[in-house]
């Protein structure tokens, strides 16, 4: 009964749209087919004549063309021509491509990849599988990470920022001072022998101090320093826990108890391992202090 009524409904909804429109139609009128309506036009006591939408004016002579006819055409120009605004445009452009790359920089000239390196070898050598989760690990890396480079970033603003906002030096200027320290930074941290390395593979001349080393070379042999620091770090973390995975398996084995996972069992003891010898403020403090 539902279906029959809702059925019906839907009929005789069909139909009144059916017939209301050409009803609506005869109601406001035919429109002719003959094109746009004439525009209405006003005389005016002088005998001009003046068309509503048209401003007054003379009458173009010549051919129309064909964009004046009906089609609209736009033109864009940036920086009208002048050089300065040109630079202005260019600088803004190159702007917003630093801060799209920010996350990338702080990881290549910072001490990010060797704290977040050790923090992931300590989460598998704990064996916790996703606790902590990458949020706090990170979070934990980028705070570390701030306060190691707290120094750098106050002589960066001594030296840079601050005198750019006051206009007391120009942006390139600018932009040289600020590089300096983290290139300081960058040299205490690197081997000469990864030095070395990208020197010969540049194909520049070595120079006589470190510190004339263009940045696209020091930046590549830092960041392969500080992996290798972070691999070693992470060597002497997980030796203890890797001796608690031994002793745990060896019991296992000699007791028969092969089903039984090993990780499993070890778990427990290596948790009350780590929070028996304060961890935490060991590894902070080892990785803290290794930046000297």
């Amino acid at each position: 009964m539902t279906f029959r009524t809702t059925k019906r409904g839907f009929l005789c909804l069909l139909l009144l749209s059916i017939f209301w429109a050409p009803m609506s139609v005869l109601a406001q009128g035919v429109v002719p087919e003959t094109g746009p309506l004439a525009p209405v036009q006003v005389p005016t006591p002088g005998g001009a004549v003046l068309t509503p939408g048209i401003p007054p004016g003379p009458i173009p002579s010549g051919p129309v063309s064909e964009n004046s006819a009906g089609t609209g055409s736009l033109t864009v120009n940036v920086g009208n021509g002048n050089p300065v605004q040109m630079s202005t445009v260019v600088q803004i452009l190159i702007l917003l491509t630093v801060l799209s790359l920010a996350p990338a920089i702080l990881i290549m000239v910072t001490s990010f990849t060797r704290i977040v390196v050790v923090l992931s070898f300590l989460r598998q050598a704990l064996g916790t599988q996703q606790t902590p989760p990458n949020q706090v690990l990170i979070a934990l890396a980028m705070f570390l990470t701030f306060f190691v480079m707290s120094p750098v970033w106050s002589q960066v603003n001594t030296v840079s920022l601050t005198p750019f906002l006051d206009q007391k030096i120009t942006q390139s200027q600018a932009l040289d001072r600020a590089a300096e320290p983290i290139r300081q930074f960058m040299l205490k941290q690197v081997r000469e022998k990864d030095l070395s390395l990208f020197v010969d593979m540049a194909r520049i001349e070595s120079p006589q101090r470190p510190a004339d080393l263009p940045i696209h070379v020091i930046i590549p042999a830092f960041m392969i320093s500080e992996l290798r620091i972070a691999f070693q770090i992470g060597f002497l973390v997980y030796l203890p826990f890797l001796i608690i995975d031994i002793v745990v398996a060896s019991i296992l084995l000699s007791m028969g108890m092969l089903m039984l996972p090993p990780v499993l069992i070890s778990l427990p003891f290596k948790l009350i391992l780590f929070v028996l010898a304060d961890g935490w403020y060991l590894v902070v403090g080892s990785l803290v202090k290794s930046f000297g």
